[in-house]
C-alpha cells in the first residue's frame, strides 16, 4: 500500500489534525483556542473545532465511532457531560473513555480526540 491512500489535513511537523484511512477519520486531540475560558466555554469551543474538522473530512458527529475526553479536573465531569449530551442531540453516542489528565498547557481544562466513519 502506498501512502497516497492516507489523507492528512492540517499537518505540521508534530502531527496532523485529521488523518483519513480506509474511510475512517482520526482526529488528534483538540484543545481550546482560548485557554482563559471556563470549562463550559472551553468544551463548547473544542466541540465546534471537532465539527469543523469532521466536515473537512466529509463526515460529522452522527458518524462518530469513538471519543476520548481528557479532563483536567474531574469535578468538571458533570458539566462536560451535560454539554456533550446536548452536542450529540439526535445522534447515537459513540464508544467513549473519559480520563483525568494533566494537559500540556496548564490552563487547558479539556482535550477531546475522536474517530469517525466517512459518509
Amino acid at each position: 500500500m502506498s501512502h497516497s491512500d492516507i489523507q492528512k489535513i492540517n499537518t505540521n511537523e508534530v502531527m496532523s489534525a485529521v488523518t483519513v484511512f480506509n474511510k475512517v477519520v482520526y482526529l488528534s486531540g483538540q484543545v481550546p483556542k482560548n485557554a482563559d475560558l471556563d470549562i463550559e466555554a472551553q468544551t463548547r469551543e473544542v466541540l465546534a473545532t471537532i465539527d469543523t474538522l469532521l466536515a473537512s473530512a466529509n463526515t460529522d458527529k452522527s458518524r462518530l465511532l469513538s471519543a476520548q475526553l481528557f479532563i483536567k479536573d474531574l469535578s468538571d465531569f458533570q458539566t462536560v457531560n451535560t454539554i456533550w449530551v446536548d452536542w450529540l442531540k439526535g445522534c447515537v453516542a459513540p464508544s467513549r473513555a473519559t480520563i483525568q489528565a494533566d494537559l500540556v498547557n496548564p490552563k487547558w481544562l479539556i482535550e477531546i480526540a475522536v474517530v469517525a466513519a466517512q459518509k
